[in-house]
């Protein structure tokens, strides 16, 4: 028995996973752009809704429709306690590299940090849910490729945060989105290419099993239903917004009887 796993890739998924990275980094961007307001203050509302739009879909939603992508000659589970983590460490993460650039992004050194910490965001989401992965064996890693990856991650994450923070068409808004897709779809990819499946069972289609386990047929289920809730929760928010804000003017504009 050869121990090495064939994989091959589903085009289909490869581009849906792009198109979740693209969807979920404009959102994030462009709600972004209004953490800081007009009179000085900081929205954690924009804060939280730009972490949840490119941390939850763009960054985590992506990786899951990536692995859907991936096809493999043994099956496998996915552990829900590493997945839920690395779900909670994207949107955390995105969400403080966005909301540390907004604060001041015209400063160089504030942009290169939020870029390392956006990148390293998609770097640790990434591999925290291959750890939660679970075969009939395990995955040898080439490290070479690894560093690679955490290169790529990190430079398009930066070059994406300066052009959304620089740029005020919504064109050229759009184009720093695709580069951020283009960040957390080539760095997953090559992360992928990094991973060498190894067997260590006769019974390749024997599903793993264990605590908290979730088989690979049901997890495209779960990646729907947060997408949709994460995507739920961000229009609500945006939708919101304008309605908070113009009865905040009306209250402000009421002279006070006394």
């Amino acid at each position: 028995m050869n121990p090495i796993v064939l994989s091959s890739y589903q085009p289909m998924y490869v581009v849906l996973s792009f198109m979740l990275a693209a969807a979920g980094s404009f959102v994030a961007l462009t709600a972004a752009t209004r953490i800081k307001q007009a009179d000085g203050s900081f929205s954690t509302t924009n804060t939280l809704a730009a972490g949840l739009a490119l941390g939850g879909i763009g960054v985590w939603a992506m990786h899951f429709v990536g692995m859907l992508a991936l096809k493999l000659d043994v099956a496998s589970s996915y552990a829900m306690v590493e997945t839920g983590v690395s779900l909670l460490a994207a949107i955390v993460a995105a969400s403080l590299a966005l909301g540390y650039v907004a604060r001041a992004p015209e400063r160089l050194s504030r942009m290169v940090v939020a870029g390392a910490l956006l990148g390293m965001s998609v770097v640790v989401m990434h591999y925290l849910g291959m750890y939660g992965m679970k075969i009939g064996g395990y995955i040898q890693w080439d490290y070479a490729i690894v560093a690679a990856s955490i290169a790529i991650a990190v430079v398009a994450a930066t070059a994406a945060l300066w052009l959304a923070f620089n740029t005020a068409s919504l064109l050229k808004r759009l184009v720093a989105a695709l580069v951020m897709a283009v960040a957390v779809c080539a760095m997953h990819y090559t992360g992928m290419a990094a991973a060498e499946f190894v067997c260590t069972t006769a019974k390749r289609s024997a599903i793993p099993q264990g605590f908290g386990y979730v088989s690979s047929f049901s997890i495209s289920s779960m990646v729907i239903i947060a997408t949709l809730s994460m995507m739920f929760l961000i229009a609500m928010s945006l939708l919101f917004q304008p309605v908070v804000a113009a009865n905040g003017h009306k209250l402000q504009a009421k002279p006070s009887r006394g």
